[in-house]
């Protein structure tokens, strides 16, 4: 069995969650007061891809601008880059054309930049007072040849799905040498999902949950639940909330029916 070694570096404003996403992907857990990083901080894991053993150096770089000289003695062999922005912060996710010119600064070399595979990740999904949509976030990965994922190092929602795809998509750049062209192909879900998935959080009853009015017959709540629950199921749709929707979704349905 082969065996690589890879480096990934997240990089990202203060207080976006970088840190918090690496201790849950490695240590499968959320550490709730997280101090800010100073300098890098470092996590390590073993994971198995398509026969091949990765064994994975995760470095968080600090986004504290007194940082940015530490930070450019790490961009070196970097395989990965984890861009990472907070849902509820407008500065980070402006701040994200910085944060790939200082990249494309200490990596300027375009056939290592070529090779190396980019993520975007729209983090704290989880927050009420969301302010960047998932539209924006997807666009700006589009336009900069990112993968692109909506997280929650709190929930855990999407984590897994970011490193799972990277590791992949590593595997084949190890194999062939080549980068694979389409990166946003990889999310797992649909503007359409995630913006049902919000409304079954923000609806205050069962049928507005069904996208019905009162009156609505045993039939018309059925046929709602059925569509929605198509769109919304959890083995077809890998967006943050998901399972909490499709639970909101089964409730809603089971709550008027009783009503018959």
């Amino acid at each position: 069995m082969k065996s690589s070694r890879i480096k990934i570096i997240s990089v990202g404003d203060i207080e976006t969650g970088k840190s918090c996403l690496i201790k849950r992907y490695c240590e499968k857990r959320f550490v709730n007061k997280y101090l800010p990083t100073i300098g890098v901080d470092f996590g390590v894991t073993k994971v198995t891809v398509d026969d091949r053993v990765l064994k994975v150096n995760l470095f968080d770089l600090s986004g504290h601008t007194a940082f940015r000289e530490v930070r450019n003695e790490f961009y070196k062999d970097t395989q990965v880059v984890l861009f990472v922005y907070d849902v509820t912060s407008n500065s980070s996710f402006e701040n994200l054309d910085s944060w790939l010119n200082e990249v494309k600064t200490y990596i300027s070399d375009p056939l290592i930049m070529n090779k190396i595979i980019f993520a975007l990740c729209g983090n704290k999904v989880d927050k009420s007072s969301r302010y960047i949509s998932f539209k924006q976030g997807h666009q700006w990965a589009q336009q900069n040849n990112c993968c692109y994922f909506e997280t929650s190092a709190q929930t855990g929602d999407g984590v897994v799905k970011v490193f799972e795809t990277v590791f992949k998509m590593l595997v084949q750049v190890l194999e062939t040498g080549k980068r694979p062209e389409v990166f946003t192909q990889t999310i797992g879900y649909t503007k359409e999902q995630v913006d049902t998935i919000n409304r079954l959080k923000d609806c205050k009853d069962n049928y507005s949950r069904l996208g019905l009015t009162r009156g609505a017959t045993r039939d018309d709540v059925n046929k709602s639940y059925r569509k929605f629950a198509k769109l919304l199921h959890p083995d077809k749709c890998d967006a943050p909330g998901t399972s909490e929707a499709f639970k909101l979704l089964s409730a809603a349905r089971d709550g008027l029916l009783k009503d018959f």
